[in-house]
């Protein structure tokens, strides 16, 4: 229980990739750490890619980031639709900025590059958004987590298992 007193907030909106907020979700939990789901405002259920419904906790307006440890964005199309809000983009630019723990997976880098935190920073995601987050500033690798300082990011599902031994690693630092 290595998490116990953290907050993480896992970011939601309609067509997330399924493991990628189902895999943190319950690995966190199983780590201690109090776990929100986050949505754009838009529903409180919202179904993933292959149709996992996800009820949220609250709404991305309503988190404060000095109250939390962490932001986790899902891949999946939520991406695009999680940076059309502005609260979502906000908390994420705002936590960063903090020194809280940012951690994308898949195409949630689009996210980061809305979040304008990109900017020498080296990171990684799934292949079509390369050109984007380069676009952005970043230094982008192809492996399966990248850590620069308090952002951590990830490919894809199969890079699951090292997207959240390195999320509770830095968690477990703070």
């Amino acid at each position: 229980m290595s998490l116990t007193g953290k907050r993480v907030v896992i970011l939601v909106a309609e067509q997330f990739q399924d493991m990628e907020v189902m895999y943190p979700y319950y690995r966190f939990k199983e780590e201690g750490a109090e776990v929100i789901v986050a949505g754009t405002g838009s529903a409180e259920l919202y179904h993933g890619k292959f149709g996992y419904p996800v009820k949220t906790t609250t709404t991305a307006d309503k988190v404060d980031f000095k109250n939390v440890d962490a932001v986790i964005i899902p891949g999946g199309w939520a991406p695009d639709f999680i940076r059309r809000f502005k609260a979502p983009v906000k908390l994420v630019s705002d936590a960063f900025k903090a020194g809280k723990v940012i951690a994308a997976i898949c195409h949630a880098g689009s996210v980061l590059v809305s979040a304008g935190i990109l900017k020498g920073k080296t990171a990684t995601a799934f292949m079509a958004i390369k050109d984007d987050m380069a676009a952005a500033g970043a230094n982008f690798v192809d492996k399966e987590v990248a850590i620069d300082g308090n952002l951590i990011t990830s490919r894809n599902p199969d890079d699951l298992p090292a997207f959240c031994r390195a999320v509770i690693a830095a968690l477990e630092q703070k």
